[in-house]
């Protein structure tokens, strides 16, 4: 069963001369990380805040593991649903500790397991307890807000994750830093997420999926070697910059392309982490010299990767 699912949802807005969402339909299943891409005004930001009733659609319906949302009290909805926004949202005049308290505390967790969880999540997402609990906001930079906001959204343990451009106004370094902490967080946790974003590199780098919207609709749901290599339309295309070939190998991750084996070991072969980009692997083989690189996650063999692999699937080394 799908985490979501769209069936025909619209939204009109008052005196709006088309709708900011317009039949849009597709099924996220568990446990993916779903970047819904656009340029600005497309409705990806409303499509998002739709699953958790800040929006209410004007026609379709939206269903949370099989459950109309509508038929879901707000509380409740919004209680298994975890929201991060731009500017990480957290409460100044509280410390670290009690913004990432808020839920559990609405969930009625006994004092004891809230203070376990605080320290658990600011474990989890590299900000010491003993250094962060007892900051305020304004003691922290804009990278270590973020940081929080996520632990704040983790702490009652949602299964769903609403992402609206977390990063988007933290400078490009720190923001690097995020997005390979989230990358990090999700293979641990493994949560369904939607994720909005505007920026195509973030968009492939993050996503096991893109959601591509234009004027309201979804004109493509596919994973990001498919839109990159397989662009729907024009706009696709022209959104992806699918002509950029080697720009194209430095953001697709090598297990868009390995060979994915029931059983694999080390057999000499040069080695490369399944998050490493196709550029960098294609790099190795033409340093190397080897046939096929042994593909690893965390250490562990799953699959190969050859420069046949690189060419015959992506469609862009020639």
């Amino acid at each position: 069963m799908s985490a979501i699912r769209f069936d025909q949802v619209s939204l009109q807005f008052p005196g709006a001369a088309r709708p900011a969402v317009d039949q849009c339909s597709c099924e996220i299943d568990t446990g993916r990380l779903v970047v819904i891409l656009g340029p600005s005004g497309c409705g990806k930001t409303t499509l998002l805040k739709m699953v958790n009733r800040l929006y209410e659609p004007t026609s379709g319906g939206i269903y949370l593991n099989g459950q109309e949302i509508r038929q879901m009290q707000v509380t409740k909805l919004r209680q298994q649903i975890g929201y991060v926004i731009q500017q990480s949202g957290l409460f100044p005049h509280m410390t670290v500790a009690q913004n990432v308290a808020v839920v559990p505390k609405l969930l009625g967790w006994s004092r004891p397991r809230i203070q376990e969880r605080i320290d658990e999540l600011l474990h989890l997402v590299q900000l010491p307890p003993l250094e962060y609990r007892n900051r305020y906001p304004a003691q922290m930079s804009g990278g270590q807000q973020q940081r929080v906001g996520l632990a704040r959204a983790l702490a009652g343990d949602p299964a769903v994750m609403l992402m609206d451009e977390p990063f988007g106004a933290i400078d490009a370094i720190t923001r690097t830093s995020l997005q390979d902490e989230m990358l990090r967080l999700q293979r641990q946790l493994q949560k369904t997420i939607l994720f909005v974003s505007h920026d195509v590199e973030e968009a492939l780098r993050l996503g096991d999926r893109l959601l591509i919207m234009e004027k309201g609709r979804i004109v493509q749901y596919d994973t990001p070697f498919n839109v990159l290599t397989q662009p729907a339309n024009e706009f696709v295309y022209q959104l992806m910059g699918a002509d950029d070939m080697v720009r194209q190998l430095g953001l697709l991750r090598v297990e868009t392309a390995m060979k994915r084996l029931p059983e694999s070991s080390l057999n000499g072969e040069p080695t490369v982490e399944q998050q490493d980009s196709l550029r960098s692997a294609l790099s190795l083989i033409l340093k190397t010299g080897a046939k096929k690189l042994t593909v690893l996650d965390q250490g562990l063999p799953v699959g190969i990767l050859t420069l046949e692999h690189i060419r015959d699937s992506a469609g862009i080394v020639s």
